[in-house]
């Protein structure tokens, strides 16, 4: 079976070591079409996750053997682009944050709606396949700004021949902005576009991303020179560096 108009069965990883909670979740993800597998500990989670081709990784917080943020970590280390939706029982900001900042691009806290879980899932792997549509409609491989490249395949930027070590959600940041220098985001449509569905009324979000992503792209954090604040309006990326 295959979601209704999205062609090709998508294929999701569910790591979730309760059992009921992952069968239920595996119940509604075939039911919408997918191909789902499932596990139930780390430490197979993160083979599975090495060793085969996902198009959606479903992560448990708390996993016994190897937790979900260090199989976050480690799966974003690995080459090409997995998306994440992370899941916890834990419901403080911080843990949000802290799931966020390691890589994930989505995060629900338990007890959720399962519909809704579904609605995250395609949108997550709609928006990437519209990354991948606007690469294979002739989008350069690599971005260049003055000495800033963005390689895209390989979701890899270097200053100066350096490589700037970015968090998955940090690359996406940095490759909306140079897609278009010189154009005007504000912080909502940042979360609209980068972040998508489900971060409404998180726009320190945005402003954690930026602060972070300044201190590993700019030679003077103090007076950005790639980020550049619209005050009262958003941020830019400054479109006379070529």
């Amino acid at each position: 079976m295959t979601v209704k108009g999205e062609g090709v069965s998508k294929r999701i990883l569910v790591i979730e070591d309760d059992l009921d909670m992952s069968g239920i979740i595996e119940g509604q993800l075939k039911d919408a079409g997918y191909a789902v597998t499932v596990t139930h500990n780390g430490t197979s989670g993160l083979e599975l996750a090495s060793k085969q081709e996902h198009d959606l990784i479903v992560l448990d917080l708390m996993l016994p053997e190897t937790d979900g943020l260090e199989i976050c970590r480690r799966v974003r280390a690995m080459p090409g682009y997995t998306p994440i939706l992370m899941l916890t029982a834990l419901s403080s900001e911080i843990d949000k944050v802290v799931g966020l900042e390691m890589g994930a691009d989505d995060y629900m806290t338990k007890p959720f709606n399962l519909r809704e879980l579904v609605a995250r899932v395609r949108t997550i792997l709609r928006r990437e396949d519209a990354v991948r549509a606007e690469r294979d409609e002739g989008e350069p491989e690599t971005i260049r700004r003055g000495n800033l490249v963005i390689d895209v395949g390989k979701r890899r930027a270097t200053r100066s021949d350096t490589p700037i070590e970015l968090t998955g959600k940090e690359f996406d940041l940095l490759l909306h902005f140079a897609r278009k220098p010189g154009r005007v985001y504000s912080r909502q449509q940042l979360l609209d576009q980068v972040w998508g569905y489900g971060y409404e009324g998180y726009a320190y979000t945005v402003n954690t991303h930026i602060n972070k992503l300044r201190a590993k792209l700019e030679p003077d954090r103090d007076n950005p020179r790639y980020i550049q604040t619209v005050w009262g309006v958003g941020y830019r990326f400054a479109d006379d560096l070529d």
